[in-house]
């Protein structure tokens, strides 16, 4: 039961290590400036360093660090409660303060508990998983609507994500000039911030 426990809490703790291993700030960004890039540029940005900066990111990570942090409390409370009433329960045995009829029904009461848990455990998992799921597809969708409005403007011939810092790929060099990570991400969070002060103003 406890190795049981354990794992259920491991796999918790990973999912809310990963989210703020991704909410993790990246180096101080050089002031953001446009990009020198001409219209039929084929241009790159590095998704690692917009979604470290991206102030809506930020706060939907913040958001689902929140949420996970209250169900692996919760589910770690019942596990904790469980494995009380395992050790009650054994006590009692060892003492000989049960029949054998009473100590069998507590047993399998104790035993559906314990699969009740089990089951409730997997269920905040996958919950988990799904919310993080949704927030990485609220990240992802309000990205690629930047991006497309940001091109009707630019009018770019394609526009390239890259990704890491030893060997990011798939652009391992090129012209900094055709690099629009800083524009982007500064419109990007001008655009956050005209959002957020919309929808306070509709309340």
């Amino acid at each position: 039961m406890k190795k049981t426990l354990i794992l259920g809490l491991a796999v918790l703790g990973l999912v809310l290590a990963g989210c703020n291993n991704a909410a993790a700030p990246a180096a101080p960004a050089e002031t953001a400036s446009d990009s020198t890039a001409v219209a039929g540029s084929i241009v790159f940005f590095n998704i690692d360093k917009v979604m470290a900066g991206y102030d809506m990111a930020n706060d939907l990570r913040s958001v689902l660090e929140t949420k996970v942090s209250g169900i692996q409390s919760e589910v770690d409370r019942r596990g904790k409660k469980l494995e009380k009433d395992v050790n009650e329960f054994q006590q009692k045995i060892d003492k000989g303060l049960l029949t054998r009829s009473v100590a069998e029904v507590q047993g399998q009461k104790l035993q559906q508990q314990q699969q009740d848990y089990q089951q409730y455990a997997m269920r905040k998992q996958n919950e988990i998983a799904e919310e993080q799921q949704v927030t990485l597809n609220q990240i992802a969708n309000a990205i690629n609507e930047y991006v497309v409005k940001f091109n009707e403007e630019k009018h770019y011939a394609l526009i390239l994500t890259t990704s890491g810092e030893i060997l990011p790929a798939p652009v391992v060099t090129g012209d900094p000039m055709l690099d629009i990570t800083d524009e982007l991400l500064q419109g990007l969070n001008d655009e956050y911030i005209k959002t957020k002060a919309a929808e306070k103003a509709e309340k």
